[in-house]
């Protein structure tokens, strides 16, 4: 068997993080100069909700600024990767119910990570919709079937933040107790490789309301631990939470 890619969340935060130098900016690059660098991405991205599946078609896709309220020097950031026919056709050939967008391009949850990871733009990337009629067991079951992808070179990317709770943030570098309370919670399931407490967040009280909120930015988090094999070594990154609500936690499996 070929020598299977890593797999990787990463917890994305604000979109400013995609041209600062910062702690969690210089950890994504070390990221991408420690892993093989991948014949492919196929990123989920907490800003790209559909009502089933999809993923993008361009050959060309666009970078796409969905944020306001940012200095210019952010929006004018273009990431100009790739698309890929190939891994296209491939999640089409495991999911046949997957549709193909060929309007939608590289959200902020994307590039913004990306522009630090692989600066040059010269990887094929293709994202893949959150579908609203999955529930979180779906999305988990929906990353199995990608896990396959990692033996031919494609680097699964959740983005998103495990805790993230925009509507109660602080503009400071503090913590709500209940953020760190699921935040740690969380990594400690993750290393027992208790998947079903993750997936079934709604058993774990307030804080677990709090910290998942909407939901969107976790669920990324459920297609790379389904995509994850038994046994693999895990690490974690930018162990921290911050504004308050935001869990910056990056894990990588393999």
């Amino acid at each position: 068997m070929n020598k299977l890619m890593p797999v990787l969340f990463i917890g994305h935060g604000s979109p400013m993080n995609a041209i600062e130098q910062n702690e969690f900016s210089l950890a994504w690059k070390t990221i991408g100069r420690e892993i093989s660098k991948p014949k492919a991405i196929l990123s989920i991205s907490a800003h790209w909700q559909t009502g089933t599946s999809s993923v993008t078609g361009s050959s060309n896709p666009e970078t796409i600024h969905d944020f306001w309220g940012f200095p210019q020097e952010l929006y004018d950031v273009q990431y100009p990767a790739p698309g890929s026919d190939w891994l296209v056709k491939k999640v089409m050939k495991c999911i046949p119910s997957v549709g193909i967008d060929h309007q939608w391009g590289l959200d902020h949850g994307t590039w913004s990570v990306l522009n630090q990871m692989y600066p040059d733009a010269d990887i094929p990337v293709v994202q893949l919709s959150l579908g609203r009629d999955l529930d979180p067991n779906g999305h988990y079951i929906f990353g199995q079937s990608l896990r396959e992808f990692r033996e031919e070179g494609v680097l699964i990317l959740g983005s998103g933040n495990l805790v993230h709770n925009l509507g109660i943030f602080i503009p400071e570098d503090t913590a709500y107790d209940w953020a760190l309370e699921y935040d740690t919670s969380v990594r400690d399931w993750i290393l027992k490789k208790d998947f079903d407490n993750i997936i079934h967040y709604e058993r774990h009280g307030q804080a677990a309301q709090l910290a998942v909120n909407s939901a969107e930015h976790y669920l990324p988090l459920l297609y790379v631990l389904g995509a994850s094999e038994t046994g693999e070594q895990v690490k974690f990154f930018c162990e921290k939470v911050t504004m308050g609500s935001i869990s910056m936690r990056c894990v990588q499996f393999g």
